[in-house]
Order: C-alpha cells, then sequence, then structure tokens
C-alpha cells in the first residue's frame, strides 16, 4: 500500500554553455521528482523534466494527483493503470488547463513514472524485464485509447502485441550486446567552432558513430558553416542530425533544408512550431528525401497520431517526461509501429528511464534498435547512472527505472 506521497524540486545548474540551444541560452535543468513510498519502505520515483522555475508550477499538480494514490496497492493499481490514467488525466478540477498538454501533463508523467518504477522495484525487475514479460492483455490494460481509436483500437493493439510475443526470446542478445547510444554534447549551442570540432573527434575516439548539433540561429550562414564542419571532421561514415528547437518560420525551413542537405544530415529536428502540423507537412514534402524528427515539444499521442496520419514525421522522438509517462510513450510505440515510424526518444531524463523503454520497444513491439540519446551532465546525480561506453548502453540490471537521483 502507497503511505506517503511526496513531490520535490530538484534543480541543476550546468556546466558553461552545456545544454544551449537556440532557444535556452544559459539552462538550468530542473525534475519535478514525485516519489511513492510504500508500507515495505519502498520508494518509486518518478520524473518530469522542466527548465528551472517551471518546476514552481508543475509541483503543485503533481502533488495533487500523487495524493490521489495514498492508501492504494500498487499491484491494483497497475492492472488497470489505463483506467485510472484516464480519471487522473480527466480530473474536472485540471483539464480545463489542458487537456492532456502543458504543466498537468508533465505532473502526470512524474506520477505515473513513480508508479512504473515502484511496480518494479516491488517485483524485483529492471523496468525493462518487467515490461517485456508482461503479457499482451496485461500491456494493453496499462493503456488509455482514447482519442485514437481511428488510428489503433486496443482489439487491434492487442492483435500486434500477440504477433510479436513469440519473437521476443529471439531479440534478447541486445540486453547483451547493449543499445547504441549518440551523442548530443558535442554540440551544443553556445560552443564555439573549436570546440565543436574538438568535442567531435573526442567523442569518436570513445566509440560514438552519431551527433546531434544544434542549429537555429539568426545568421543562417552561421548554421549551415557549422554543419559542414562537423561533417568536415566526423567525415561520410558517421551520422549527424541538425536541432532547430523550433526557431524557423515555414519558408525559412524549406529553404535551409535544402540548403543543408548537401552535408546529409541523418534528420532534421524540430524545425518549426510542434502545434503546426500543416506547416510540416509542407516542409517534409519540400525537403525530401531529407528527413524530420519531431517529438521532443508534443505533448500527446493525440499529437503524434495526427503527425503520422499526415506523414509528415521520419522519426519519432516520443519522451517519457513530457508526454503523460510511461504509458503514453508505451501507447505512441504502438502506434508508430503500425504506422512504420521508427521510435528514437528524446531523453528528459538523460536516459536513464528511456534506456529501459528502448529494450521494451524492440523486444516486446519490433522496434528496429536504431540508437538513443545520450546526454552525460547530471551522470552523477544518479543512484545507478545509465552505463555508456564505446557508444553503447549497458543494459541495467538494477530493479526499477533507474531515476532514483542523489539529492542535494
Amino acid at each position: 500500500m502507497i503511505i506517503q506521497a511526496k513531490v520535490k524540486d530538484i534543480r541543476y545548474r550546468l556546466a558553461q554553455n552545456a545544454g544551449s540551444d537556440a532557444i535556452h541560452r544559459n539552462p538550468m535543468y530542473a525534475y519535478t521528482t514525485t516519489l511513492l513510498k510504500d508500507e515495505a519502505g519502498l520508494v518509486g520515483t518518478g520524473l518530469t523534466l522542466t527548465l528551472g522555475k517551471g518546476n514552481d508550477l508543475v509541483q503543485g499538480a503533481a502533488q495533487h494527483f500523487a495524493d490521489k494514490l495514498i492508501g492504494k496497492d500498487i499491484f491494483e493499481i497497475m492492472h488497470s493503470f489505463g483506467m485510472i490514467y484516464n480519471t487522473l488525466a480527466n480530473d474536472e478540477h485540471l483539464r480545463w488547463l489542458g487537456p492532456h498538454k502543458g504543466v498537468i501533463h508533465l505532473a502526470l508523467a512524474s506520477v505515473t513514472n513513480a508508479c512504473f518504477d515502484l511496480w518494479a522495484k516491488k517485483l524485483g525487475l529492471p523496468l525493462w524485464k518487467l515490461l517485456s514479460t508482461l503479457s499482451p492483455e496485461a500491456l494493453v490494460s496499462l493503456l488509455d485509447f482514447s482519442y485514437i481509436e481511428d488510428a489503433l483500437s486496443p482489439t487491434e493493439a492487442l492483435d500486434m502485441l500477440r504477433k510479436e510475443e513469440p519473437l521476443r526470446s529471439s531479440r534478447l542478445h541486445i540486453t547483451n550486446t547493449g543499445y547504441t547510444a549518440y551523442n548530443t554534447s558535442v554540440g551544443w549551442f553556445n560552443y564555439s567552432e573549436k570546440e565543436i570540432s574538438e568535442n567531435v573527434r573526442r567523442a569518436i575516439d570513445a566509440g560514438f558513430a552519431a551527433f546531434k548539433l544544434k542549429l537555429g540561429s539568426q545568421d543562417e550562414e552561421r548554421d549551415i558553416r557549422r554543419a559542414h564542419l562537423v561533417r568536415k571532421v566526423a567525415g561520410d561514415d558517421v551520422k549527424i542530425m541538425l536541432d532547430v528547437n523550433q526557431q524557423w518560420q515555414i519558408e525559412q525551413a524549406i529553404r535551409m533544408g535544402k540548403a543543408l542537405s548537401t552535408m546529409n544530415p541523418y534528420w532534421i529536428e524540430e524545425p518549426t512550431h510542434p502545434d503546426d502540423l500543416l506547416g510540416h507537412q509542407r516542409i517534409a514534402a519540400a525537403v525530401s528525401p531529407v528527413k524530420l524528427a519531431i517529438g521532443e515539444h508534443v505533448p500527446n499521442v493525440i499529437a503524434f497520431k495526427n503527425y503520422l496520419q499526415l506523414k509528415c514525421v521520419d522519426f519519432v522522438q516520443v519522451d517519457a517526461l513530457r508526454v503523460g509517462g510511461v504509458s503514453e510513450f508505451i501507447i505512441t510505440s504502438l502506434l508508430c509501429r503500425k504506422f512504420g515510424i521508427p521510435v528514437v526518444p528524446h531523453v528528459g531524463d538523460m536516459g536513464q528511464l528511456h534506456q529501459h523503454l528502448v529494450l521494451f520497444n524492440h523486444l516486446a513491439l519490433g522496434h528496429e534498435p536504431l540508437f538513443l540519446e545520450y546526454i552525460p551532465h547530471l551522470r552523477d546525480r544518479f543512484k545507478h547512472p545509465a552505463h555508456v561506453s564505446g557508444g553503447i548502453y549497458h543494459t541495467p540490471q538494477e530493479p526499477g527505472s533507474s531515476c532514483d537521483l542523489i539529492y542535494p
């Protein structure tokens, strides 16, 4: 039984220029952290990422949701989590502030993720193993299909999972070989070109074969020059992703997408405002075969459904700290599997939780194991930091979701 629910405000100032992008020049990473304690003393930790004072707004809503779980048994909660999630997400006092987006949905993510962590700890299993051994029926019971049944019904999801179930064991070798990582930290926005060149060389020496560069400058020539610099230093065999952090207008995105095609980007990420689906459709058609990656600021599965239906996304970057938590991540991954679009999460958790979720995606859903973003700046803040070496995430073995923090 859950006997206590606490929400903590945890903030971290990053080293100079780390974490910078076209809009966040001096970011303070922050977690609204939900702690659910049961009668045995186990604590489930759930995170959602904000920046600095954003935590002030999310905390109260997370506490409101978390308090509703006091007195409930975690196994009963998870037995029909899809129904409980639906009830929380449609709280009549809070839904006006969403629905299913913004401060309220971020708060729900923190509480949801704490439930999944406590459940895995209670069973003594790493979250990836727990999720990957659930029956198709148990997985579907975790999910809320509201507003997406025109694209994916519970029956269809169950059929998909049943077809994949016999193949799970044949995919287990990835838990021994590890999951490929890509390095985001070589090319933060405020880094000089000299720093970027040095970072790329060091990352290659460390075994990475894929990098991300932050773009979105008011000086378009700066963006083009930096992108070609990374390609020149890294060589033709390395995957280079370009992240604009929503800074381009539509015509600018089309113009820049065509200009940057000559350095062969693996994708262009968040070219414009995440709510402008028709804008993305125009961009995707105009810059093809350059591919678009979307998801860091997409708040829910309904929006992802629309992106998929409009065929204007090539990589979905759903983040379990941005949507309503692990359950909405899973249903988004199922939807992407149906549409044949790969899932490469954005890692607001610094890869701690998502190292479990990408393994689940491959083992239980049959997603291709492409790679997972790696940002090391907060690794020393976690009790069980993600183990990445040689450009590979090594499979976590501790019970839970790897989200327990060392508190300041």
